[in-house]
């Protein structure tokens, strides 16, 4: 199967969590949006076509993590895709015009990323497509996020937990990439990786340095909260006072991919050799992550 190809089963967990046989560093990594199976009843649904559908996964971003649990830290990857369903959101963002009836007044319907089209069920995909023939039922909604959104979140909480059970604090890596032509160079200058903490809220600022560093040494142009500082995952777990801390890595995909058809490009292996290493260095440096 090509990458092109459409994947239409999500008969396996939402979830694929690779362990290492023993955790030994307070680090976790998780990749919500690179999940590519699509279910065969959204795509009926749907009024795009599978490349334009794919155009709003992190497209390999969990491919990029991969070696993670060789360095002693778990990955969690979504398996559902962005476009069906997001957990980088709160879990009820819903656009009330995407729905036949009236939704509660409990769910959030004003939040930017709603007004955007990108709330946690989207209405368009990254490009700006409408994604739906029709309106959509509420308990559809209601499906996704407790059958996808739910559990993604439950397994990436317990991660948390344990880890800072184990080690007293722990470092989540939130994985993502950004497309080219947009924001990412909209700053007048090519940014090949942005890295986000909530502008130092949400994180170790000796966590951020240390990746910052570490990728411009590998000859990187990297930037950080513009135009990404953190998405709800990020803002939603970063609590450095209670020992959690998160950053998101948004890693431009000119650098590994053929966006327009959704392919890795033959320097894939070198950028996920960099991003092992880097891996390796947040590793070796352990707890020191958290020092002031």
């Amino acid at each position: 199967m090509s990458d092109m190809d459409l994947p239409v089963s999500l008969a396996t967990a939402p979830l694929q969590l690779l362990r290492p046989e023993r955790q030994t560093v307070p680090l976790i990594f998780a990749s919500a949006h690179s999940g590519r199976l699509y279910p065969p009843e959204f795509i009926t649904a749907a009024r795009l076509d599978p490349t334009a559908l794919r155009r709003s996964e992190d497209s390999f971003v969990d491919e990029l993590f991969a070696s993670a649990p060789a360095h002693g830290a778990p990955l969690l990857s979504a398996t559902f895709p962005r476009a069906f369903c997001d957990a980088n959101r709160e879990a009820w963002e819903l656009d009330p015009a995407m729905f036949a009836g009236p939704l509660p007044d409990w769910v959030n319907t004003t939040s930017p990323r709603v007004g955007a089209g990108l709330g946690t069920i989207p209405r368009i995909v990254a490009s700006g497509e409408p994604i739906y023939r029709g309106k959509l039922d509420f308990a559809e909604a209601e499906r996704r996020v407790r059958e996808f959104w739910q559990p993604y979140h439950d397994a990436l909480r317990a991660l948390i937990a344990e880890t800072c059970q184990a080690f007293g604090a722990c470092l989540l890596i939130d994985c993502h990439s950004m497309p080219a032509g947009g924001s990412a160079t909209r700053l007048g200058a090519s940014i090949d990786i942005v890295l986000g903490d909530a502008h130092g809220t949400a994180c170790a600022p000796l966590a951020t340095r240390l990746v910052e560093r570490d990728l411009a040494q590998r000859g990187y142009a990297v930037r950080r909260n513009d135009p990404y500082a953190g998405g709800f995952v990020t803002r939603h777990y970063g609590r450095p006072r209670e020992g959690v801390h998160a950053l998101q890595i948004e890693i431009a995909r000119s650098l590994y991919m053929d966006e327009t058809r959704i392919e890795r490009l033959p320097r894939f292996s070198a950028l996920q050799a960099d991003i092992a290493a880097l891996i390796a260095t947040l590793a070796e440096a352990g707890d020191a992550v958290f020092s002031a």
